[in-house]
């Protein structure tokens, strides 16, 4: 499976001073500190705020009182594994999580999108890389195919695009920017088919061949919150053999 990059107009640079524009805090939990510290340069000159621990307990510290705009999150911890550090942060936030992880396996990489990571990056990596997956991650959290406050299903679902708030029967829905982007493409056309390589491409900020599992369990994820049973979805159907589509109709 290849992963295939493609570089915005004026490279790392100009992708950078897009993103500092936008003001973004990251927080990277990584115990290795050479790594670290590359990582944090690399952000750093990409336009980011950057704050930076190698301890799990420290990390969700951190987390509750800085309240990133996302966290890059390294699985091997000395202290507190990542695993629990990402389970902790999603019973309490829907902060964006990129995993590094040493494990390549793809069913490691699966646990960990179904702890609630919106991306991985496998070690060793592009430090590059690592920014623009950062980057990606943020972007699709700002943007959404639906204008305005969209109802569905007799108002069951409400999506209000300015507020960036989902709500099902009645109650507001904190989702991953990854489950608004899958949630958002769904709802722009009520009852179409998204094939799962069609969603990864359009609800990632980059083209991306393989692993088309993750998109899996994302839905897997917002299934969780979105469903009265996610055994019997109503709201994010599968389409066996197609993907998947909004069960929903729009309202008028």
């Amino acid at each position: 499976m290849v992963t295939v990059w493609r570089w915005p107009a004026g490279g790392l640079a100009e992708a950078g001073r897009r993103t500092a524009a936008m003001a973004s805090t990251v927080l990277v939990v990584e115990d290795e500190r050479k790594l670290r510290d590359l990582v944090r340069s690399y952000l750093e000159r990409a336009g980011f705020t950057v704050l930076s621990t190698g301890s799990g307990a420290e990390a969700i510290t951190m987390a509750a009182t800085a309240s990133p705009d996302l966290v890059v999150l390294d699985l091997g911890l000395p202290d507190v594994s990542g695993e629990t550090v990402a389970r902790e942060l999603r019973s309490t936030s829907a902060t964006p999580i990129l995993m590094l992880t040493a494990k390549s396996s793809e069913e490691d990489r699966i646990r960990g999108l179904e702890l609630g990571a919106d991306d991985y990056v496998t070690k060793p990596f592009s430090p590059r890389e690592l920014v623009l997956r950062v980057q990606a991650i943020l972007r699709r959290g700002r943007t959404a195919a639906p204008q305005g406050v969209t109802s569905y299903g007799g108002g069951e679902l409400v999506i209000d695009e300015p507020q960036r708030l989902v709500t099902v029967r009645g109650s507001a829905v904190a989702v991953t920017p990854t489950e608004w982007g899958v949630l958002f493409a769904l709802a722009s056309v009520p009852g179409r088919v998204y094939s799962r390589f069609e969603l990864i491409n359009r609800v990632r900020g980059y083209e991306f061949e393989g692993y088309e599992r993750t998109v899996d369990s994302h839905v897997k994820n917002l299934r969780r919150k979105v469903e009265d049973d996610p055994g019997q979805p109503r709201i994010v159907q599968t389409v066996l053999g197609g993907g998947y589509r909004l069960g929903l109709a729009r309202d008028d």
